[in-house]
């Protein structure tokens, strides 16, 4: 259940990389996104740190990489399931960046952003399926018009992003989901 733009049950941290939707956008779009810090890690504090802006530079040469990046996602599902949300979803979470979907520039206006622990080559935990396919259900109930608009970050920020990757499974998203229609079919069949 969503309640005041927030999952029920599942842990919070609030992220200061987030705004106002703009007031006359619908949210209609869900992306899919992956991460780990550093690259092809898992566990630990070291995402929650990043979306807080709290993510020590001297901790991993990699981090210095990215020290001052200012984002954030909607819910991050991690390899054991776990669920932690950040942003409402009736506020606009930072997490697509430069991007376009069907003609539509700057999809953070209208979309929610998943991010799923993991890296484009290692599969994803079959729990993490299974979390992310109730949550897209629960979410579908709060906003009708993402059933018909689930994408990758790579659909959205082609050239730039390749998250979630060849090693996320669009089928078996689609059968725990049961749904018959869903643009991703024609592109990962």
């Amino acid at each position: 259940m969503v309640l005041d733009g927030w999952l029920v049950g599942v842990h919070r941290v609030d992220s200061p990389n987030q705004d106002e939707r703009p007031a006359d956008v619908e949210v209609d779009l869900m992306v899919i996104h992956n991460i780990s810090l550093p690259p092809g890690q898992f566990g630990g504090i070291w995402i929650n740190l990043l979306f807080t802006n709290a993510l020590p530079a001297d901790a991993h040469p990699y981090f210095e990489t990215i020290k001052g990046l200012r984002v954030s996602a909607h819910l991050l599902i991690r390899r054991n399931g776990e669920i932690i949300q950040y942003v409402p979803f009736h506020k606009r979470a930072w997490h697509a960046g430069t991007s376009r979907w069907n003609g539509r520039e700057r999809c953070n206006d209208f979309s929610i952003g998943i991010e799923l622990e993991g890296s484009d080559d290692i599969p994803y935990t079959d729990i993490q399926y299974a979390v992310l396919a109730e949550s897209i259900r629960i979410l579908m109930r709060a906003y009708p018009k993402i059933a018909d608009h689930f994408v990758g970050h790579s659909d959205i920020a082609p050239g730039r992003k390749t998250d979630p990757g060849p090693a996320f499974d669009w089928v078996k998203l689609l059968g725990l989901l049961q749904v018959t229609k869903f643009e991703k079919v024609l592109d990962h069949e």
